[in-house]
């Protein structure tokens, strides 16, 4: 979600109730008139990994809900109508689904700007043209320096090389992503994993710690890390709160 004077939307699919779900979540200091200025669209519950952390609870069983691509673009074009400013296609993995690149493509027409927000696990040669596209943005997570550790919290083997090296291709192609850190085991490399992405070239670092939400609500979950309030801070560029939301 956006912070500050303006009303940040959230759209989501609802799987166990089989329709679409609509949450708009309005500041203290908004006034009625106030208008949205990012529009979160969780287009996917499908992704290859099965963060332990993730508050969609998306995995590789996850679907694509029941909206289809044209409900999707007409809830962009709606946005842009209420003076929306950008969309982030989120999931699970948004590129998992099969039209993202398509509302790319209808956001930019509308005059937005797009945030795609991708674990970069497995990314195609020829959707890096489409990052390059003026208006675009990327970002990812990101969990430690060490591959096992992150590959514990993601629960995929390998994904830690594959994430890295896409951040890296990144970076090098003149894209420069965003990245969240989340802390979510105890004594996890958070620090290192900063100046890690530092090294690479990332320079937009934020870390947040595992909030109870989600997956990480379920029983059993407290184990993975102790959950606390937001709790802002900078370091040589990384600041907290909110990794997935536009900072």
């Amino acid at each position: 979600m956006s912070i500050g004077p303006w009303r940040p939307v959230s759209v989501q699919y609802d799987d166990t109730k089989g329709a679409a779900m609509t949450t708009v979540m309005e500041s203290p200091a908004a006034s009625p008139m106030t208008q949205p200025r990012t529009v979160e669209l969780e287009i996917t519950g499908a992704c290859q990994l099965q963060c332990a952390q993730c508050f969609a609870e998306s995995g590789p069983t996850g679907t694509h809900g029941v909206m289809a691509a044209d409900q999707w673009r007409r809830v962009i074009s709606d946005a842009a109508a209420l003076g929306a400013r950008e969309v982030q296609l989120i999931g699970g993995e948004p590129t998992t689904h099969p039209a993202w690149a398509e509302l790319v493509d209808h956001a930019l027409s509308l005059g937005l700007h797009v945030e795609i927000y991708s674990n970069l696990f497995h990314f195609k040669p020829d959707w890096w043209r489409l990052l390059a596209r003026e208006g675009v943005r990327l970002a990812t997570s990101y969990y430690s320096d060490r591959a096992e550790e992150h590959d514990a919290i993601t629960t995929r083997p390998g994904s830690h090389e594959r994430t890295r090296a896409n951040i890296a291709e990144a970076v090098r192609r003149g894209i420069p992503p965003r990245v969240g850190i989340v802390s979510v085991l105890p004594g996890q490399r958070v620090s290192e994993a900063c100046r890690e992405l530092e090294a690479l070239g990332v320079t937009a670092i934020r870390t947040d710690r595992m909030r109870r939400l989600g997956r990480a609500s379920l029983p059993g979950a407290g184990a993975l890390g102790r959950c606390v309030m937001d709790r802002r801070t900078t370091r040589r560029g990384c600041a907290r709160p909110t990794p997935t939301g536009p900072w």
